[in-house]
């Protein structure tokens, strides 16, 4: 049985571009969606705000009721679940993205959290997520042209470092360009050697260690145009100028054994990126 595509949802507009988005890709993998609502306030925080139980009860089903209604207009035939779940924000979306497929959330947080700051519900889910989470900005789902599978941006775009090559992060790309059938564009970048004739070079050893790191790839997913981009400079700057006409980027996060963290790159793509952008875990 495959595991659902999973979306944290609270009512916001973030969080209904990300609901679009993964009743899209439901749709188009075949999966189940699951939508999950957060109760975020703390015991003493309904105390204080003489909030009762009853009261909350209501606004999540009435959040959740809304946010069916609207999937089963836009993508009827996907099987849906929606649950309540009395916890805090980051410990149902970890213990949801366990579950999961995919998670996916709004790009400003869940409830009064915007943005991806230290210590934001986002940040810290991205950061200690054992499955891919895919985080999408507000508008998502306004023009059904850019709905999975649909005629909007045609390439998924991938981060890559071949010093460090991650097998779960080219699996990730390719499989999803090959789902959506668009290309691959996978970008490698560095810092060229203040000497021209070392650049030259360095810009063809990199460009065969690109090739070299792809090929098993390209072998297993042979219906995916793949564009191998290597070139000098910052990566983050690359990947966003790259995202501004992409369906989805792809960054990694490392796995730690303790504690949380997320590379400077993913941090920068997360915060600046246009479209879509999925952060997959490796080790």
């Amino acid at each position: 049985m495959s595991r659902p595509v999973t979306v944290g949802v609270d009512g916001s507009e973030g969080s209904a571009a990300a609901v679009a988005w993964a009743a899209d890709e439901a749709a188009l993998r075949g999966d189940g969606l699951r939508l999950v609502y957060a109760t975020r306030w703390a015991p003493h925080q309904v105390a204080a705000m003489k909030v009762s139980h009853e009261d909350r009860d209501g606004a999540a089903e009435g959040v959740l009721a809304a946010t069916e209604q609207r999937v089963r207009a836009r993508r009827p035939d996907v099987v849906m679940t929606a649950e309540e779940i009395e916890d805090a924000p980051v410990n149902v979306l970890l213990a949801a993205a366990s579950e999961a497929e995919l998670l996916v959330m709004g790009s400003h947080g869940l409830g009064s959290v915007r943005g991806f700051v230290v210590g934001s519900v986002g940040q810290e889910v991205v950061a200690e997520a054992k499955n891919p989470v895919v985080l999408v900005r507000p508008g998502y789902g306004a023009d059904d042209a850019v709905a999975a599978g649909g005629s909007g941006p045609r390439k998924v775009v991938l981060g890559l470092d071949v010093s460090d090559v991650k097998d779960e992060l080219l699996e990730f790309a390719f499989d999803f360009a090959g789902r959506h059938g668009v290309p691959l564009q996978i970008v490698h970048t560095w810092h060229h050697s203040f000497l021209p004739h070392h650049a030259a070079a360095d810009d063809a050893e990199t460009a065969s260690a690109l090739s070299e790191a792809v090929a098993p790839f390209r072998d297993r997913f042979p219906t995916v145009e793949v564009d191998e981009v290597a070139a000098p400079g910052r990566p983050a700057e690359h990947l966003v100028e790259a995202a501004s006409d992409a369906r989805l980027v792809v960054v990694g996060r490392r796995r730690a054994a303790k504690g949380s963290h997320i590379g400077s790159v993913t941090h920068a793509v997360i915060h600046h990126a246009d479209c879509p952008v999925a952060v997959v875990p490796h080790t």
